[in-house]
């Protein structure tokens, strides 16, 4: 079959993100309204958004259906943990390591007058565990828990694996629920280059660049962090997985775009599924370890943790000695979890941490203005960190065949 010699996807949505910049900087000074952009940015969110629940739902069962053996689940679970709980402690020192060596908020003055916070109570881990089954499934999936779902997911593809040839019809019934939703998400992303532009022209005629002045050597080391992260601790597994780091970023490039333009995880979900697929990730792998990573593994969000922390402590003159910094690492592992199902999780976790340490909460407010620009950076991260996580445990478990992707474009 001949491919189409245009513009891939990832390129366009590149373009969009140029034009858009352009556009959000030309809007104030023609008075263009930015609340133009937003409603085409939104639907694209939207759309991404309608996919999740049933892509995850249905690829989910789908996979546990196929894993006879309870023990290898078991195995890939904790694999994917440790792979989490590593990756996000390592994420968090090398923010706390930027912020010591180059101390962001030091000889910084920003009137803290009119900045306000509100103190958020956690909830506490009894509570995270046990809301993880759920009461009323249907209920679940449409509040979009994903725990929950991935729970339930879990426990019927199980099911349906042990009933064998009496439950086939509803085991093939999934495994084509995946193919169409997979096959939608093709579809839905042919909008994305529009919906890209309009996130990223309204986001800068909004903000504007002006905003950035006070804060850019936070922002410069939110980014260098993140690359460091990248390439000391990504690439090394990547490599070991049999994947080049040039060959990933190629494969990877959509969901990347995505989470980069929209700051949104979720609406990098079902790319990112299709994506490390491609590259030979086993589906009964990545669609536990990036659905589960979505939720609870948060990288980018670990540096922007470690840097912010050290960042505000200087704003404010708070010492943070070395024993003080290990406690913001360790809850940061714990946050992780702590925060599920909490809108705005990156806002609510670093509130967390300035509450246990003793920063002002008006510090939270400080960063808040830039936070669009932080995210862009940390949801990328976050996102990467999943799907590496889905090819190396893939790896692990001689379950990765970069065949599968060949047989994937031929179908």
């Amino acid at each position: 079959m001949a491919k189409n010699k245009g513009l891939g996807l990832p390129a366009q949505m590149g373009i969009g993100m140029i034009l858009g910049v352009i556009a959000g900087l030309i809007a104030p000074y023609v008075s263009f309204d930015a609340q133009w952009f937003r409603p085409f940015g939104q639907l694209f969110i939207n759309l991404v958004r309608m996919l999740v629940v049933p892509l995850v739902f249905a690829t989910l069962v789908a996979g546990a259906a196929s894993v006879s053996d309870i023990s290898r689940l078991g195995r890939v679970a904790v694999k994917t943990l440790l792979f989490f709980f590593i990756g996000t402690g390592i994420a968090c020192a090398f923010g706390l390591a930027l912020a010591d060596i180059f101390h962001p908020g030091l000889g910084l003055t920003i009137d803290t007058g009119a900045a306000a916070a509100k103190e958020v109570e956690p909830p506490s881990l009894v509570t995270v565990l046990m809301n993880i089954v759920p009461v009323n499934p249907m209920d679940s999936m449409a509040k979009g828990a994903m725990l929950q779902i991935i729970f339930f997911a879990i426990a019927m593809g199980f099911s349906l694996s042990m009933c064998g040839e009496k439950a086939k019809a509803v085991t093939d019934f999934f495994n084509g629920l995946a193919e169409v939703m997979i096959k939608m998400t093709g579809i839905v992303m042919l909008y994305a280059p529009i919906g890209v532009f309009a996130l990223m022209a309204f986001t800068v005629a909004a903000q504007g660049l002006a905003v950035l002045v006070p804060l850019l050597k936070l922002i410069v080391l939110m980014y260098v962090g993140s690359i460091l992260l990248i390439i000391l601790f990504y690439f090394p597994c990547l490599k070991y997985s049999g994947i080049s780091p040039k060959t990933f970023l190629k494969g990877f490039s959509e969901p990347l775009m995505t989470a980069f333009s929209t700051c949104s995880s979720a609406a990098a979900l079902s790319s990112s599924l299709v994506s490390v697929e491609r590259m030979g990730a086993s589906r009964s792998v990545s669609s536990f370890a990036i659905p589960l990573g979505n939720t609870i593994n948060m990288d980018g969000t670990a540096i922007y943790m470690g840097l912010v922390t050290i960042f505000a402590a200087e704003i404010f003159g708070i010492p943070m000695p070395f024993n003080t910094q290990v406690s913001v690492l360790l809850m940061a592992l714990l946050a992780s979890i702590g925060t599920i199902g909490v809108p705005g999780s990156g806002m609510i976790m670093i509130t967390m941490i300035f509450t246990q340490v003793g920063i002002p909460l008006e510090a939270v407010a400080i960063v808040a203005g830039v936070d669009r620009i932080l995210d862009m950076a940390r949801t990328t991260v976050n996102v990467m960190g999943d799907a590496t996580a889905a090819i190396f445990v893939s790896k692990l478990e001689n379950d990765f065949d970069p065949a599968r992707g060949a047989a994937m474009d031929d179908e």
